[in-house]
């Protein structure tokens, strides 16, 4: 067995499997599927986007940051022009408002980290991994249902501007299921980056147009900006749970850290995780992530006090006494080593910038990322992120690589599978497709098939309890590959949620 790998099309993970049989190693795989994504899933991913790739390999772990950096070197003293506000549509009564347009673009970094990834950790070459994603974006990829139906939920930013129009409503109408969606410039981007590298993304001509672009239109992205971005190692941080090291993104990141909160707490509740136990662990989450943890996250300590024994102790004590636009990508090789990497243009600004192939994110106009307001970040300082590349080790070697897309449901989605593997020993895929819940601002939105009496103790006990008639993307879109510590065997599962899909390559 050579591998497996979790994406959210058949596509994007065949690429990663596709590498995995010619040889590759489990980063050589990502970083294929990455590039792939960016044909198959826009426009949730792409050159324009940010991310995180959490890779261990020869017994040691590395956190790489190359997600979107705030804006606005070199323009000080310059007001952006207003946020376009778009409230996007899950189901009838679940409705997120996302801010779009050219004041919400910040630095991208994902094709930058790709390279510098693979260039440490990799074994092949960047321009051997190009080839087959430029030739689908040029002859075009078959819009599948879940991608139609992400263009329906996306409609008013895919309409927002003629240029975002031109690709996903060429002729005035909406590409649906069966139809084949081109991005020839995506194509030329692509052929070049595997030619030259990335510098011409930040240093070069298309750095300069797409700066150019924005300005002129009101944004803050400057050629400065763009210039001075670099790629960020950081330590993981690390939480114990039930004789694993669960491994993920650290602050100025919030996702993961309230990850490893949740799985530190869980490991101090001697009582079965039940969905009632789970939702009142996630609020006690949710209540952490105030003011003060927001500007905790850029000061030096604060995760090893966030995650001290003693906090932890705490607030499992006050538990007990009480009783979301994003693609992600898991690959485990059979060596041994996984790669964990997550990518997202937020939902996409609707900003393409014409004859560059780039639609830039949105990031500055996602308000679970700037729940303080907006434009308050320093330029040049990372955007914070509910982004939460994961790895769990037992005994140093990776048992579980997982991600997920799903915005503020990123935490809630990865934590509930973690939970089905370890707790409950399911296999990824069934771990995956298990039904989920989702706490926030006192209300529990739940999944057919969570326990309904669990759910019912929920509402006596004061919450609001939402029951969802089907899956769906609202909860998430988690990848996640595993690895049977007795018997080595390899798992994969892609969210249905998402279209996602597991192969293990033999």
């Amino acid at each position: 067995m050579r591998g497996v790998v979790a994406a959210g099309h058949p596509l994007t993970a065949e690429a990663g499997a596709d590498v995995l049989r010619a040889g590759g190693n489990a980063v050589d795989a990502a970083v294929a599927a990455v590039l792939m994504s960016f044909v198959a899933e826009s426009p949730l991913t792409g050159p324009g986007a940010g991310g995180f790739m959490l890779v261990h390999t020869g017994g040691e772990s590395h956190l790489l940051d190359f997600f979107v950096a705030a804006p606005g070197r070199g323009v000080e003293g310059r007001e952006p022009t207003a946020l376009v506000p778009i409230d996007v549509r899950f189901a009838e009564d679940a409705i997120q408002r996302f801010n779009v347009g050219p004041a919400s673009n910040g630095a991208y970094g994902t094709t930058l980290g790709l390279a510098q990834t693979l260039e440490r950790f990799g074994s092949a070459q960047l321009s051997d991994l190009t080839a087959d994603p430029a030739r689908e974006a040029r002859e075009g990829v078959e819009v599948v249902p879940m991608q139609a139906f992400l263009f329906t939920v996306l409609e008013p930013i895919l309409n927002s501007t003629p240029e975002c129009a031109a690709i996903y409503a060429p002729g005035g109408r909406l590409l649906r299921e069966g139809d084949t969606i081109r991005l020839p410039e995506l194509g030329d981007l692509l052929e070049r980056l595997g030619a030259e590298g990335p510098g011409f993304l930040y240093l070069g001509d298309v750095a300069h147009a797409v700066s150019d672009w924005v300005l002129e239109r009101g944004g803050m992205l400057s050629r400065d900006d763009l210039a001075s971005y670099e790629v960020i190692e950081r330590e993981p941080a690390r939480v114990s749970y039930r004789g694993r090291e669960v491994l993920t993104n650290p602050p100025p990141s919030s996702g993961g850290i309230l990850i490893a909160d949740a799985l530190g707490i869980l490991e101090r509740l001697d009582q079965p995780h039940d969905p009632f136990l789970i939702a009142e662990v996630m609020e006690s989450t949710n209540r952490a992530r105030d003011e003060a943890f927001l500007e905790g996250l850029r000061t030096e300590g604060f995760l090893e006090r966030f995650l001290a024994k003693q906090a932890l102790d705490s607030v499992a004590t006050e538990v007990r006494s009480r009783l979301g636009n994003t693609t992600h990508i898991s690959v485990m090789d059979a060596e041994g080593a996984c790669a964990s990497v997550t990518c997202s243009n937020g939902s996409g600004s609707g900003v393409v910038v014409p004859g560059t192939g780039v639609h830039l994110n949105n990031m500055l106009g996602e308000q679970d990322l700037n729940p303080l307001g907006f434009h308050r970040h320093t330029p040049g300082v990372r955007v914070p992120s509910m982004m939460a590349p994961t790895v769990v080790l037992r005994d140093g070697r990776p048992e579980i690589a997982i991600g997920s897309a799903g915005s503020n449901r990123i935490r809630s989605a990865i934590l509930q599978t973690i939970l089905g593997i370890e707790d409950h020993g399911l296999p990824a895929q069934e771990a995956v497709s298990a039904p989920r819940i989702h706490v926030e601002e006192g209300q529990v939105d739940a999944e057919p098939g969570v326990d309904g009496a669990a759910l019912d103790l929920l509402e006596q006990a004061g919450w609001t309890v939402r029951r969802w008639s089907e899956l769906n993307l609202f909860f998430g879109g988690v990848q996640a590959v595993a690895r049977n510590p007795d018997t080595g065997r390899l798992t994969g599962g892609g969210d249905p949620r998402r279209g996602g899909v597991a192969t293990v390559v033999g």
